[in-house]
């Protein structure tokens, strides 16, 4: 078995690693087929990393890191999220390149994965000072990245704005009008349904699990949304409007709970247009109740829960409060937001509990779906591209829950998703050679 002591300097990584290489069957970790690639797997093709160097509106330079990690290609041109925030280091960026490998696989489009970033944090930046870091950044990224090669896309951080001016800086330096990103504004090629899809397709999973499980839906079930970014604000919108009534939502800062329901265009507004801090949607709309942590939001009884904030946001006490307040579901909107500890706790309660690389792949499905348009040089209208989404949702949990249920564990939905997409990825690495 690997030895993964020699990544106890990147926690994040490791997690990752022990939870895929954990949750593989005894039959494909004694295979020798398999175990020839085990090694190859857990190693990114290569890592980019690049100073940064921008200035701010006085005129001061600063200089923040960037990163790309091209974890593997064995099934299709390398395909993840830019993500901008403090926090972001090797470490994280290697776990969540390892995700995307998965994840994009279970999509079933061609798609590699890697991921990449930087330190930087637009928050308090004004939007030249934004537009200066984006350029800065893509000097040193372009001569990576293109449609054949690596396509990145946004995560935290990169949002409509980042992903403009990031895309106007790769024609600049690079000369080339190729679809080099997705995510992209309609104006430069963007796919309509894009901004919608991951909260959008995480909510089209859960019903195909409430449906296989518990034969029923979204009607009338009490759920809580973690978060309220991108992922959170649209899986609110689609869970409304399928029925559902979000009570609770969160940021960093603080959790908030109404339990007539949260209305959409409130906290879009506030978070997208303004720009201001969850707590002050009590300002904004009767009988909401502020809450001091955004951990207070796991202590809601509640039919459904989504996680869509950040990774390890929900720990074994937080799963238990869940459990014990009868909640049926928890479905992944971000990437590894529940611990290895909370799942296996999940499970085990035969609480129905979806990983993100398998819930949250909406946005990067529509994500290949922009590739796929951009080479047509075509736009599909929003109801064409969000059926396809429905269609690749319905096909992961399929293919998810079968492995599932022909491994013995019907529940274990990790064990699904990890086993089909790890035998499928090591059977193209193997055919194609090229990563052996």
């Amino acid at each position: 078995m690997i030895d993964l002591s020699k990544y106890n300097n990147e926690p994040e990584f490791k997690t990752a690693l022990e939870e895929m290489l954990s949750s593989l069957d005894e039959s494909i970790l004694s295979n020798a087929k398999y175990q020839q690639v085990l090694e190859r797997i857990i190693e990114p093709d290569r890592i980019i990393s690049f100073d940064v160097k921008w200035l701010d509106d006085s005129g001061v330079e600063h200089t923040n890191k960037g990163y790309r990690v091209q974890f593997n290609n064995s099934n299709g041109v390398y395909k993840g999220g830019l993500r901008f925030h403090p926090s972001v280091n090797l470490s994280i960026l290697k776990f969540l390149a390892f995700e995307q490998i998965f994840k994009n696989y279970l999509t079933t489009l061609p798609m590699g994965g890697a991921k990449g970033g930087s330190d930087f944090d637009p928050k308090g930046k004004s939007d030249n000072e934004v537009k200066n870091f984006c350029y800065a950044f893509m000097k040193e990224l372009y001569p990576y990245i293109g449609v054949d090669l690596d396509v990145p896309a946004g995560d935290i951080g990169v949002g409509a704005r980042e992903i403009r001016y990031l895309y106007e800086a790769y024609k600049l330096y690079s000369g080339k009008n190729d679809c080099s990103l997705t995510g992209k504004p309609l104006d430069l090629g963007g796919s309509l349904c894009r901004t919608e899809a991951t909260g959008y397709g995480v909510t089209y999973f859960a019903l195909e699990a409430l449906k296989q499980y518990k034969a029923t839906d979204l009607k009338g079930k009490k759920v809580i949304v973690s978060g309220s970014g991108n992922v959170a604000l649209y899986c609110l919108k689609k869970v409304t409007e399928l029925g559902g009534t979000v009570i609770a939502m969160s940021d960093s800062s603080n959790a908030i709970y109404c339990p007539d329901g949260i209305d959409f265009e409130t906290i879009r507004a506030l978070k997208e247009d303004r720009r201001e801090r969850i707590k002050e949607c009590a300002k904004l709309a009767q009988n909401v109740t502020v809450l001091p942590s955004s951990k207070d939001i796991w202590s809601i009884k509640c039919d459904i829960a989504f996680p869509c904030a950040t990774q390890f946001e929900l720990d074994e006490n937080d799963a238990r409060k869940l459990i014990d307040n009868g909640c049926i579901g928890v479905f992944e909107g971000a990437n590894m937001p529940c611990t290895i500890e909370a799942a296996n706790l999940f499970i085990s309660n035969k609480v129905i509990y979806s990983p993100g690389k398998a819930s949250n792949a909406g946005g990067v499905a529509v994500s290949g779906l922009e590739i796929e348009q951009n080479k047509k040089n075509e736009h599909w209208s929003f109801e064409e591209v969000d059926n396809r989404l429905k269609e690749i949702m319905s096909t992961i949990f399929k293919n998810i829950y079968n492995m599932a249920n022909q491994l013995g564990d019907e529940y274990n939905l990790v064990k699904g998703a990890n086993n089909y997409a790890f035998v499928g990825l090591v059977d193209k690495m193997i055919k194609s050679g090229k990563h052996l």
